[in-house]
């Protein structure tokens, strides 16, 4: 029997939907909610992350601004503009786009956004709140997969979740979530003993680790829920075919493009699992929605006195 797929695209529009009917219902309290993108230099894979932000904006009708300092920019230039966008009323979020060039410290920059325009939530106020379960921003991706999990129906109160990856963009923040939400939560890195052991206890198990294919059947107790985080290129051939051996569809494309993506999950894991998300069209959609949804979330926290007064 093959896991149900959860379909982060069908996810994401739902939640798009939602944050464009927020946007109408606060324009007509007089908000717009804002975002601004500060994009440093010409990463290529960060100018098509931007410009999808940005695309998205639109598609919801929130404000979107797009900053493209030099990337000769030194680490006190840059605390200048996010500073004046931390004084701007109409920008409610503000993310920098990672990787920072060299020069630039990154952590200084991040610590300097407004906690309550972090829409990043990576800022450690914003992560005490989390841990805190008090009202804050939430980092996109583990918010997305939280969404996932609860629009698929899957019960986490007293559920066994497994997380294999502890950074602090995804595997902290995700393990806090299912945490608050009534998980038992074990989270695995490189040094974890035994580790198909530790995920083959999993009612939940969340694959953010980084590595292709890592996860195989073993791994992956019949009938869990398996969330791949991972966004992998393979482009060597015994890398291919180790994890798509017989598959047409994968074949036609990395022999057309010369690489295919695979998550950190082995796509054999699905004759094993209940449910699964799918790499492409997973968690990753849900990022950019997440990161709609928390702008309009930092608008109304932001301006929840002037929101009451017009109540």
């Amino acid at each position: 029997m093959s896991a149900t797929i959860l379909d982060g695209n069908r996810i994401a529009g739902e939640i798009r939907a939602e944050v464009a009917a927020e946007v109408k219902a606060l324009s007509s309290a007089g908000i717009r909610p804002g975002l601004a993108v500060v994009l440093v230099g010409h990463n290529p894979a960060s100018e098509i992350y931007v410009r999808g932000k940005v695309k998205s904006c639109e598609e919801v009708g929130i404000y979107s601004e797009k900053l493209t300092p030099v990337d000769s920019i030194t680490t006190e230039e840059l605390l200048e503009l996010v500073e004046d966008l931390n004084r701007r009323d109409d920008i409610d979020g503000i993310l920098v786009q990672l990787p920072l060039p060299a020069q630039v410290d990154a952590k200084k920059i991040l610590m300097a956004v407004d906690p309550a325009k972090d829409v990043d939530g990576f800022h450690p106020v914003n992560v005490g709140f989390l841990s805190t379960q008090r009202p804050g921003l939430v980092p996109c991706t583990p918010a997305g997969i939280m969404e996932i999990l609860k629009r698929s129906n899957i019960p986490l109160a007293s559920q066994e979740a497994v997380v294999v990856g502890r950074s602090d963009i995804v595997g902290k923040p995700i393990a806090m979530l299912l945490i608050n939400a009534n998980a038992t939560v074990t989270v695995c890195h490189s040094k974890t003993r035994d580790l198909p052991g530790v995920c083959r206890r999993a009612d939940i198990l969340v694959a953010a680790i980084g590595r292709a294919g890592m996860i195989t059947p073993d791994f992956v107790k019949p009938g869990a829920t398996v969330i791949d985080v991972g966004m992998n290129k393979v482009t060597e051939r015994a890398e291919f075919d180790r994890l798509f051996a017989g598959n047409a569809k994968r074949e036609e494309t990395f022999r057309t493009k010369g690489s295919t993506l695979v998550g950190d999950v082995h796509p054999q894991v699905a004759a094993v699992a209940g449910a699964i998300t799918p790499v492409p069209g997973g968690v990753g959609p849900l990022t950019i929605a997440m990161l709609m949804a928390n702008t309009v979330r930092a608008a109304k926290l932001r301006r929840s006195q002037l929101l009451a007064t017009n109540n």
